[in-house]
């Protein structure tokens, strides 16, 4: 199956892959364990990197060349990797309130609601993306007779039908997240939890955001879509039970500032990896790509729509047997997730 998704890869490829993985793995161990790890990673490197950043567009404004060369400039301009790395740390700071019980915000009720209100603002911000791939792929079909259209950044992405599916994946997924009240610290406060967010979610998560970064970060997909995807939802397997979604938010917002600063690990070194949509072998920006091969794109798509109604249904068929509203209420008490999640409180 991965051998469909990418074809053969190579031993650098693959040691960029666990290198990565475990990096995240052991990044977010620090983040989550202690105050200082988590003031460092979500408050004092992105105010460092923020200053950076405007560093950079400023002098690129007044054409300075270091500026206007500079990796993060040219390979990551896009609105959605910004929008990614600002959601997903405001995220890492509003689970450390929550898990700490700072201020007025940790302590009140009502702000049990913050993960569900974030997490929706990120996968709206993907779905967004989705469509806005269809819409420029059937553009470029009408304009060029091809659906290849290329992004800001000078990547070559294939827009088509897999998008408004996988689009529609995410916006079901919202309403998969269910107890959204049921917020808990675990008892040593290293841990936001979340028990309600059993596998049966990160199942449905896990398929749809891989299909996001598939059809959407095709060059980024082997770490953005496979290395960040597994590494939470390890952690969350064996060691972190009900701490999925704060080490998804953690991993997501490591993982966010190092692409932002090191693009070219990536993008053009011996770590980089082509999916099989790049059917000639190649992702060169000047020269319009001749042939595509999107048909995993389209499996994995329908994948996950079929996954997403699948959880949905499974969890308004438990919210209808219980008599329960399942957003305000949890759904899965009694499952193996659930309750080794609340046995941490």
């Amino acid at each position: 199956m991965l051998f469909q998704v990418y074809g053969s890869q190579s031993g650098w490829q693959f040691f960029g892959w666990i290198l990565v993985f475990i990096c995240l793995v052991v990044t977010n161990e620090i983040a989550r364990r202690t105050r200082v790890g988590g003031l460092f990673f979500f408050v004092v490197l992105p105010i460092a990197l923020t200053i950076y950043f405007i560093a950079i567009y400023v002098c690129a404004g007044q054409g300075q060349a270091w500026a206007l060369h500079n990796p993060t400039y040219v390979h990551m301009n896009s609105w959605f990797h910004y929008a990614k790395l600002y959601a997903a740390t405001f995220g890492c700071i509003g689970f450390m309130i929550l898990k700490y019980h700072w201020g007025h915000l940790g302590k009140a009720y009502w702000f049990k609601i913050f993960p569900f209100v974030i997490v929706a603002i990120n996968i709206f911000i993907a779905v967004g993306s989705d469509f806005e791939s269809a819409i420029r792929g059937m553009h470029a079909l009408e304009t060029t007779g091809s659906q290849w259209w290329l992004s800001s950044e000078g990547v070559w992405l294939y827009g088509g039908w897999w998008n408004v599916l996988n689009g529609l994946a995410g916006i079901i997924n919202v309403f998969c997240m269910t107890g959204w009240f049921g917020i808990y610290s675990s008892k040593n406060e290293q841990d936001m939890l979340w028990p309600d967010m059993t596998w049966e979610f990160i199942l449905a998560y896990d398929v749809w955001n891989f299909e996001y970064t598939y059809s959407n970060l095709p060059t980024h997909s082997w770490y953005c879509g496979l290395a960040l995807l597994l590494a939470p939802t390890f952690a969350a397997e064996f060691w972190n039970k009900g701490g999925w979604i704060q080490n998804r938010a953690n991993t997501l917002a490591i993982w966010c500032m190092f692409a932002q600063v090191f693009p070219l690990f990536q993008d053009h070194s011996k770590f980089s990896v082509l999916p099989v949509l790049y059917k000639d072998g190649v992702m060169n920006p000047p020269v319009h790509p001749t042939a595509a091969d999107p048909h995993m794109m389209g499996i994995i798509a329908v994948f996950s729509i079929v996954i997403n109604v699948v959880v949905f249904t499974d969890i308004w068929k438990r919210a209808i047997k219980q008599h329960i509203n399942p957003y305000l209420q949890p759904v899965f008490v009694g499952t193996r997730d659930y309750d080794e999640a609340m046995a941490r409180r």
